[in-house]
C-alpha cells in the first residue's frame, strides 16, 4: 500500500481543482442527517464539581462527535471538517503526506490528531462518532480480505449507532473510462505524466507516475517515478463486506450526481451504520 512518497510534495498543487468544499458539504449534511453533528464542537473539560457519571456522559458525547478521516492525505478535508467544529483524527500510512498535513495544522492552529497508520491495522484511543474516507482511499485495498479487516476495525471503533461514510471507484470506471488512458499536465513549477494500465483479471488499475519538480536552481527539474495500484469494486461487494463486518447500509448514491447508482456510476458514496 506504500504510495505518495515523492508525489506528496506536489499533490496539493495538482489537486487544486478537487471539489473539497463540495465533499465537505456533503459529509456535513450527511452527518447532520444521521444525528452525528448535534453537539459538534462541544469539548467537555474535566470538572471536579460534576458527578462522575455526568462527566462520563459528557466525555461520551465528545467521543460521539469525534470524526476519523481515514486516508486523510495532506489533511485538506480534515481541516475543513475541523473548522466546522468537529474533533478530528486523521490517519494515513504515507509519512510524506502527513508531514504536509502537520505543517497545515501548525499554520491553522487547529486541534487535529494525526496518526501514521495503515488503515488495515489502525488503533485509536477510544470510539468515534463517525468515520469518513473519501477520494477513493478504500480502492488502495487490493484484496477483499483487506477491505473486510478495515471495515471490522471501523465497526470496532465506532460509537454505538456511529456512521461510516466512504466513496470508492467502480470496476466500470477503471475498465471503461480511465483504463489504458494517459494523463499529462504541465505547470510552471512541476509537471507529471500519469499512465494507466488496467489488469482485467485482477480488476486492478496500475498508475505509473512520472513527476518533474523544479529545483532550487530555476532551470533544473528533478524527475521522480512512482507506481500506484487500486482495485475496482462493485456496490454489491461493498454492501456484503459491510454486512459481514457488522455494519448496516443506510444509503448509496452516485458520488458525482448524488442520484441513484447506475451501471455507469464511476464513483459511489456509501453510508453505513454500526448495528
Amino acid at each position: 500500500m506504500e504510495a505518495y512518497t515523492d508525489f506528496a510534495q506536489v499533490y496539493d498543487e495538482f489537486m487544486d481543482e478537487t471539489p473539497y468544499e463540495a465533499w465537505c458539504g456533503f459529509l456535513v449534511e450527511t452527518l447532520y442527517k444521521y444525528g452525528v453533528s448535534k453537539d459538534a464542537g462541544e469539548k467537555p473539560e474535566p470538572d471536579e464539581t460534576v458527578p462522575s457519571d455526568e462527566q462520563e456522559a459528557r466525555n461520551l458525547r465528545q467521543e460521539r462527535n469525534t470524526i476519523l478521516d481515514l486516508g486523510c492525505g495532506t489533511g485538506t478535508l480534515t481541516e475543513m471538517l475541523a473548522r466546522k467544529g468537529y474533533d478530528m483524527i486523521g490517519v494515513d500510512n504515507a509519512q510524506e503526506m502527513l508531514q504536509i498535513a502537520i505543517k497545515k495544522r501548525e499554520q491553522s492552529g487547529l486541534d487535529i490528531l494525526y496518526l501514521l497508520q495503515d488503515m488495515r491495522e489502525f488503533e485509536l484511543y477510544g470510539t468515534v462518532g463517525a468515520v469518513v474516507s473519501v477520494c477513493d482511499s478504500i480502492n488502495y485495498l487490493l484484496e477483499e480480505e483487506d477491505v473486510l479487516q478495515t471495515f471490522r476495525l471501523i465497526h470496532n471503533y465506532l460509537y454505538p449507532g456511529g456512521i461510516f461514510i466512504f466513496d470508492f471507484n467502480t470496476v466500470y470506471k477503471y475498465a471503461d473510462v480511465i483504463g489504458e488512458a494517459t494523463i499529462a499536465e504541465n505547470r510552471e513549477e512541476c509537471s507529471f505524466i500519469w499512465e494507466n494500465y488496467y489488469h482485467e483479471a485482477e480488476e486492478i488499475n496500475e498508475y505509473d507516475l512520472t513527476i518533474f519538480v523544479r529545483g532550487e536552481e530555476e532551470e533544473l527539474f528533478h524527475r521522480f517515478q512512482e507506481t500506484h495500484y487500486q482495485r475496482g469494486y462493485r456496490l454489491e461487494q461493498m454492501c456484503r463486506l459491510l454486512r459481514e463486518a457488522g455494519l448496516s447500509v443506510l444509503e448509496t448514491l452516485d458520488a458525482d450526481t448524488h442520484e441513484a447508482v447506475t451501471k455507469e456510476s464511476e464513483r459511489i458514496y456509501v453510508v453505513a451504520k454500526k448495528m
